[in-house]
């Protein structure tokens, strides 16, 4: 089974995501029976399943620091996909996973991201 998760778009949050290539129809979380799988514009996440550690919920987040493209933390590699300030999602990996950079050099232990139901989003994650 495939459950689909649409981003939660802010307006203000549209412009910023929109120089960069995001916009409703680029920016998607797809759940499989055994994937994970991301598309944020030009921006891609997939990890098996099995490599989500936990989830938790989210939110305040501050539009400066997640307006745009995807964004890095310098605290922990963390990738965040936001398309809102409200609230989203944060996905931890047992693994780091590849996302920012085409290489998949620099490897990420989490991300966030914005979608319009995160609970359902944990739920379609849960084993």
């Amino acid at each position: 089974m495939t459950r689909e998760f649409a981003f939660d778009f802010e307006s203000r949050y549209r412009l910023p995501a929109l120089l960069f290539g995001v916009t409703p129809s680029t920016a998607l979380v797809t759940v499989t029976d055994d994937e994970l799988l991301v598309r944020f514009g030009p921006w891609r996440l997939r990890t098996a399943l099995a490599n989500v550690a936990r989830t938790q919920l989210s939110g305040d987040y501050a539009f400066h620091r997640t307006a745009g493209p995807a964004h890095l933390s310098f605290a922990d590699r963390g990738i965040t996909f936001a398309t809102n300030s409200r609230r989203g999602l944060c996905v931890s990996f047992v693994d780091p996973v590849a996302a920012m950079e085409p290489t998949g050099t620099l490897r990420h232990p989490g991300a966030t991201l914005t979608v319009t139901d995160p609970e359902a989003l944990a739920a379609a994650l849960q084993p």
